[in-house]
């Protein structure tokens, strides 16, 4: 019968973990593949849905409520596991994920998918924020740049297989399979955490702020639908997204008022002291908002000008996510080993505005090979910052905060992505629609009046000349959205420029800024697995 005891993860030797902590982390990665696989094979699951509950009006719902709910949780998973300990809040966030996911997968309308979809939403805000917390605490921040380059692989293998995997599944097993599969998967994740993870327990004596928690939701909320609906449902001047964006920041401002009063805050402002962590908030922003808005565009620009199929749109954006996935890993490799990571904020930056001002430069005769290569120049860029801004921000703070540390990262990701899809399409639709009324004439214009985007289907069925027009436009459009981003990522240059490079806490002296020892404070630090 295996025993129960102590381990000191920094009598290690270097790259050697005890085994029952790459057991944990190997459920980890399971935990953090169901939150980064779920919204890709559902999106590609959409039109299969549809054909079966109907419900065509209200299909964004279905996205949409899954994305509120991650967001307006995301940063009360984090303060939860800080009061009341990681793992029992964990393991919540994948029961409540895994119920809404059963749920989705028996849902018998489109109402009930949309409220099933916002449970699964509301566990899947504790999935990425629990994983990072807890390599937090097992992990000293030395030795956490490979482990989270791994992290960084993960995210990366999901974006490429999601399509692909949401396609076969739903082609082969019927679309409820699309939510049935995170079961056996969570299942796995879950046994594994319960027997193996083994972290102290924690019982606060404080009581959760809930004015706090209400004020963060209603803003968050706000503001998400805002950068949904704007320039879709409603015009970005309509009343609705006015008065939603009046809230929004009516709420977040009395937010940020009411955490200087509140006992025990659910973002405590103090950690915002710390420049490294209000820097890597800033370029976790700027890494979402540029993230998601070039998975979105590039895959549309392939298809619609460059005439590659829709199928498989995962491997349209492989020279990005494996470029993102080779330098992940390479950066924490390095930063594991020499203490410093100052240079890969600095590189990833120069990289992602390079990189995104030659996607702006793509035209009608760019071919693939070059795509890819400006494509490969941006993940790479991105890959020097994915998993080091959660790193550094995790060694700006003290222990007692590592969750809201790690939730706050997380939610400014989050957020930017939002802001990125938003504006970017903005830009790429009134782009899109000018060119088409220019060069297609009235019956161009009528082509994008409902949307800036054609299917390969109705693509197709157009007259040539139109069909020339419209891929100059979503050439144009291209081109403005991956100008903004560029001009967007010059701030996260400038912030990765004002990074004070502070030693990782870890394993063995690390030299200070003087060339002195200096001991880390997590040297010694003590994580409880159980022996297996």
């Amino acid at each position: 019968m295996a025993d129960t005891k102590t381990v000191d993860t920094e009598a290690e030797p270097a790259g050697k973990q005890p085994r029952s902590v790459r057991v944990v982390l190997l459920a980890l990665m399971i935990t953090m593949m169901l939150a980064m696989l779920d919204n890709m094979i559902v999106g590609t699951a959409m039109p299969t849905i549809v054909g079966e509950l109907g419900g065509l009006e209200h299909l964004s719902w279905v996205v949409t409520s899954y994305t509120l709910a991650t967001a307006a949780s995301t940063p009360l998973w984090g303060k939860l596991g800080d009061m009341y300990g990681r793992k029992g809040m964990f393991m919540a966030s994948i029961v409540l994920f895994l119920i809404g996911s059963a749920l989705s997968g028996m849902a018998q309308d489109m109402g009930q998918l949309i409220a099933f979809r916002a449970v699964q939403g509301l566990g899947a805000g504790g999935l990425m924020v629990g994983v990072m917390a807890i390599i937090g605490d097992l992990i000293p921040p030395r030795e956490r740049g490979k482990y989270q380059g791994m992290m960084a692989g993960v995210m990366a293998l999901a974006m490429i297989a999601g399509p692909l995997v949401g396609g076969t599944i739903t082609d082969h097993w019927g679309w409820r399979w699309a939510f049935y599969i995170n079961l056996p998967l969570g299942v796995v994740a879950l046994a594994a955490i319960s027997v193996v993870l083994h972290l102290p327990r924690k019982r606060a004596q404080a009581r959760i702020d809930y004015l706090g928690a209400g004020l963060l939701t209603v803003g968050i909320t706000a503001i998400v639908l805002v950068t949904t609906w704007g320039g879709t449902e409603y015009a970005w001047t309509s009343a609705r997204i006015m008065e939603l964006t009046g809230i929004g920041v009516a709420a977040l401002v009395g937010f940020v008022f009411w955490q200087t009063k509140a006992a025990e805050p659910v973002v405590p402002l103090h950690i915002f002291r710390s420049r490294n962590f209000t820097l890597m908030s800033v370029i976790g922003f700027i890494v979402g908002f540029v993230m998601f808005g070039a998975t979105l565009f590039l895959p549309l620009y392939q298809q619609s000008v460059q005439g590659a199929s829709a199928t498989n749109s995962g491997l349209l954006l492989l020279p990005m996510l494996g470029a993102m996935l080779v330098t992940s890993m390479v950066a924490g490799r390095v930063t594991t080993n020499t203490g410093r990571y100052k240079v890969f904020p600095v590189a990833g930056s120069v990289l992602m505005v390079v990189g995104l001002y030659l996607l702006s430069t793509m035209d009608t005769g760019t071919s693939r090979f070059m795509s890819g290569v400006f494509m490969a120049v941006v993940g790479f860029g991105m890959g020097c910052l994915m998993q080091i801004t959660m790193l550094v921000a995790q060694n700006s703070v003290e222990m007692k905060d590592m969750g809201v540390a790690s939730s706050s990262t997380t939610l400014f990701r989050t957020l930017g992505s939002s802001f990125g899809v938003a504006i970017m399409g903005a830009l790429f639709n009134s782009r899109v629609q000018d060119v088409m009324a220019e060069r297609g004439g009235a019956l161009g214009a009528r082509v994008t009046e409902q949307s800036a985007q054609v299917d390969a289907e109705g693509l197709a069925k157009l007259p040539e000349a139109v069909r020339d027009a419209y891929q100059h436009a979503v050439s144009a459009g291209t081109h403005s959205a991956f100008l903004l981003g560029a001009v967007v990522a010059v701030v996260a240059l400038v912030a990765a420029v004002f990074v004070k490079e502070v030693p990782l806490r870890g394993a063995g002296p690390v030299p200070d800024a003087d060339g002195g020892a200096a001991a880390g404070d997590g040297a010694g630090a003590k994580a409880v697995v159980e022996a297996v």
